[in-house]
């Protein structure tokens, strides 16, 4: 039975698909089969332009294109909205598929969210019965640990500590923390990163220097994040 891991952020544009790619870089270079899925995208003209196909490349995974993202959208707006300008909402079912899909080919699968934890990537409107699809829904129904990725710099402390005390509260488990654009040497960051640990009491596990090419965390370490699926899962509301 394959493992999963929720990689989410704290805002977009922090860095979470780099982020993703070097921890899927990582486990495959050690040796760990390590596959990757991304249920939506907004904004990119082609899969291969997208986090996705960033993702593919980077990680060096070379999957097709159906195999790592379910739903591409050309417009730069939230999923959910992008999703209801281009008549093309996102359905459970083909997600579900998806996942059994790569999960069956990998033991060791890393999902990447869209945007922040409050993420709608389906909302039809406030009328009883419409379908309402959050970033949250996938990590419950799949039952995967999360990591939160957060940038480094200033704010950090409040956006990381409110985005895991959400999480906490919906009862999402949330395995580490990494910063990303992180500098030697920066006084700010140091204090930023012990003030994160102690204020969340979420371990951060890796600081990842602008421009890296590596992860400076042991893929043993990384492996060990990974959340085996549990046969039973909660319905989807």
């Amino acid at each position: 039975m394959s493992k999963g891991l929720f990689i989410t952020g704290t805002d977009t544009d922090i860095g979470k698909t780099y982020v993703t790619a070097l921890i899927v870089k990582t486990m495959r270079q050690a040796g760990y089969d390590a596959g990757y899925y991304k249920a939506a995208i907004s904004g990119a003209p082609t899969v291969a332009a997208s986090d996705a196909g960033f993702v593919n490349k980077f990680a060096d995974i070379h999957e097709p294109e159906d195999m790592i993202l379910s739903y591409l959208y050309q417009h730069a707006v939230s999923p959910h909205l992008a999703a209801r300008i281009e008549g093309n909402p996102v359905e459970k079912d083909v997600i579900m598929s998806a996942w059994e899909r790569v999960t069956a080919a990998y033991p060791y699968v890393t999902m990447e969210g869209s945007g922040g934890i409050v993420c709608p990537i389906r909302y039809d409107g406030p009328k009883s019965g419409e379908v309402k699809i959050f970033l949250e829904d996938l990590i419950r129904e799949l039952n995967l640990p999360s990591v939160i990725v957060a940038d480094a710099g200033l704010g950090t402390i409040n956006a990381t500590v409110l985005t895991a005390e959400y999480m906490r509260n919906r009862n999402l488990e949330v395995k580490g923390i990494i910063l990303n654009r992180c500098h030697i040497g920066s006084r700010m960051e140091e204090d930023n990163k012990k003030m994160v640990e102690e204020l969340t009491k979420i371990p951060v596990i890796a600081c990842v220097g602008e421009g890296s090419n590596e992860l400076d965390t042991d893929a043993g370490y990384l492996a060990a994040l990974y959340g085996r699926q549990s046969e039973k899962r909660e319905e989807w509301k």
